[in-house]
């Protein structure tokens, strides 16, 4: 985990817990900054500190070999990624890249001189998602929609979820993984997944090839709603997540069922379970 990281910022990052570390911020000639136990704090040389003047300062050439060693050192290899605005890492580990986007007619030809990063670190959560679980498919799995802002744990609680269908239900599950983040370690026995897809295509191709029972997808987007009620209608169960705060903001009512988390740093904590009814 990690291993592509810049020398001086691995070795600080083996000075903390890496099951409680959740996100590292990488700014050039800035200090370094990490999510460590669900809170902000600076990472010194030797470990955590609690002034930012004590803390990593990353040079620009320390972000440059960074996302060199997370592309594979290859950035053509990736660059479909880079075009839209990440790369992943071998583990699953993804990498946000800030900078200088280049156009070409109507897409992002390419990202240069990148200033800063935001790196993700995935992790498995065992059990997170029983709670869950009960609440939502104690009488069947339906289609569901989890709602919460960023970081608040939707992809872990997805990743525990697909699992517990897999081993309870023996339905075949497709995890739909755009950005190569959330199928990192193990989801269950009967989960297949397409990676690196857009969700319209993973969807078409994997409906059609795979014959799944439920669809698994991370972070719907506006556009992504027409390939969720396409499988739905279909008649297959679709389970997501969206970075938003409130059903009412939800664009298109397809789900079954919309869980709200309650973003108290607990992953799994549930706010409140809405059935659709319209």
């Amino acid at each position: 985990m990690l291993s592509f990281l810049a020398p001086r910022l691995r070795a600080a990052v083996n000075y903390v817990n890496l099951n409680r570390l959740y996100e590292i911020r990488v700014r050039a000639d800035k200090p370094l900054r990490i999510n460590y136990g669900g809170s902000f704090c600076y990472l010194g040389e030797h470990g955590v500190v609690a002034e930012g003047d004590r803390a990593i300062f990353p040079t620009q050439k320390e972000i440059a070999d960074t996302l060199f060693a997370a592309s594979g050192y290859s950035v053509y290899s990736v660059e479909n990624q880079i075009r839209r605005g990440f790369v992943t890492g071998e583990e699953g580990e993804r990498v946000g890249i800030a900078g200088t986007y280049v156009y070409e007619g109507s897409g992002t030809l390419s990202v240069h001189a990148v200033t800063s990063l935001c790196i993700r670190v995935p992790h498995a959560v065992t059990g997170c998602a029983e709670e869950l679980y009960e609440r939502c498919f104690s009488e069947g799995i339906c289609s569901l929609l989890l709602l919460a802002p960023p970081g608040e744990g939707k992809t872990t609680l997805l990743r525990d979820l697909c699992r517990l269908i897999c081993e309870r239900t023996q339905l075949n599950v497709l995890v739909s993984d755009e950005r190569g983040e959330l199928s990192a370690g193990d989801m269950g026995p009967t989960c297949d997944v397409i990676r690196f897809a857009d969700k319209n295509t993973a969807f078409t191709a994997g409906i059609r090839a795979m014959r799944p029972d439920v669809i698994v997808t991370d972070e719907l987007l506006l556009e992504d709603y027409a390939a969720v009620r396409r499988a739905a209608e279909s008649g297959i169960a679709v389970i997501a997540s969206a970075h938003l705060k409130k059903v009412d903001d939800v664009p298109d009512r397809v789900f079954n069922r919309y869980a709200v988390l309650n973003g108290l740093g607990k992953i799994g904590a549930i706010y409140g379970v809405k059935e659709d009814v319209d």
